[in-house]
């Protein structure tokens, strides 16, 4: 459980707070409308009604107390700035925020942001990958060049083990869990047959899992 200070409660912000709570973690939430915070009490630790980009109401709040603070403004990127660079300057120990561009992200990791969420730009490539392709059921960029993908089994893998098929040496990628009937398994023996009932989970470089499974 970690300790979160939240700060601008959007759609976006309110998700966030929601699944926040849904995990445990013990969650400060923060915005300058009174409706969104009254909306987000029943999921929150605490709420205040506030103005992040001022220094003295930020200082208050004690943010290097915080194991993570998350500015989620999406509306006012003047302001998602600032309370990002008063989060850093107050000794937040780490600091994500939410971008609308490409510009506003160069921007916010220029000034203070460990990382930064771009939701709009992460879901469109999320989208483009997943429906674009017959055979990935699912995936998770780890970096630029490596991914997890969820994949459907080829029909040339049917009635072959993992032993034979020999796919680390091969491709260079891992299967790190597979799917029978949609229950997942991470015990991957090499004697395991697969059939049209399987889905696999492979890590690796994303141009080796292209090759693999012709994507």
């Amino acid at each position: 459980m970690k300790s979160v200070l939240l700060i601008g409660l959007g759609l976006f912000g309110q998700h966030t707070a929601q699944k926040l709570a849904e995990d445990k973690h013990e969650i400060m939430a923060i915005d300058k409308v009174e409706e969104r915070v009254n909306s987000i009490l029943p999921y929150v630790t605490g709420a205040l009604i506030g103005d992040s980009t001022n220094r003295d109401f930020l200082d208050s709040l004690g943010v290097d107390n915080y194991d993570l603070c998350i500015v989620t403004i999406g509306d006012d990127f003047q302001a998602s700035l600032e309370t990002t660079s008063l989060l850093r300057e107050l000794g937040a120990k780490t600091v994500v925020s939410r971008a609308s561009s490409d510009i506003h992200e160069k921007f916010l990791l220029r000034n203070g942001a460990d990382e930064v969420i771009y939701p709009e730009k992460q879901l469109a490539e999320w989208a483009a990958t997943r429906y674009t392709s017959d055979h990935i059921l699912d995936f998770i960029q780890i970096d630029s060049d490596h991914s997890i993908f969820e994949l459907v089994v080829p029909e040339s893998w049917y009635g072959k083990t993992i032993l034979e098929l020999n796919i680390r040496k091969k491709y260079n990628i891992n299967i790190i869990a597979y799917k029978e009937d949609g229950r997942i398994n991470m015990t991957v023996s090499p004697d395991l047959v697969f059939s049209a009932n399987h889905t696999v989970l492979v890590v690796g470089r994303d141009r080796d899992i292209e090759r693999c499974f012709h994507i």
